[in-house]
């Protein structure tokens, strides 16, 4: 019975953790540990171990306290879109692709991360074929894949 009610505890906590949708997780936070809050000042930084905070079950990494506070304050409002994964790659194929960090984009206030490696730029794919198009695929596709 001991082990019973353990191991019942032991799911609850399990749940109570888990993350509400699928996270791009990289060396053990999001966005490969890069600053999310650093990506609207234009630039990609790469966080540091001291100010790490946690949303929905991950974790993040920051350059600051400053922008550790900002993010604590408004989460979502920082977040990348569809988890962290390629953008370009959940609009034209409803796929999740890990990302190149340092290549992303802002648009209307929301930060979007891309594939980059040997000769695919998908930021370079998304900007010449109509992102606001690939944008609305992207949020059709998202709905169907973004659960864990």
């Amino acid at each position: 019975m001991k082990k019973a009610v353990f191991t019942l505890f032991l799911m609850l906590g399990v749940l109570a953790h888990a993350q509400t949708i699928d996270y791009n997780i990289q060396k053990g936070y999001a966005a490969n540990g890069y600053d999310v809050v650093s990506y609207f000042s234009g630039t990609a930084q790469k966080g540091f171990k001291e100010y790490t905070a946690e949303y929905d079950g991950v974790k993040y990494r920051f350059v600051s306290q400053s922008n550790m506070e900002k993010f604590t304050v408004a989460p979502t409002k920082y977040l990348p879109e569809y988890g962290g994964y390629c953008a370009y790659a959940v609009a034209v194929s409803g796929k999740k692709v890990k990302v190149d960090p340092e290549t992303f984009e802002i648009r209307q206030g929301k930060l979007y991360l891309f594939y980059n490696a040997g000769n695919t730029n998908t930021l370079d794919l998304w900007l010449n074929e109509s992102p606001n198009d690939l944008k609305d695929k992207a949020n059709k596709n998202w709905k169907k894949i973004k659960n864990p």
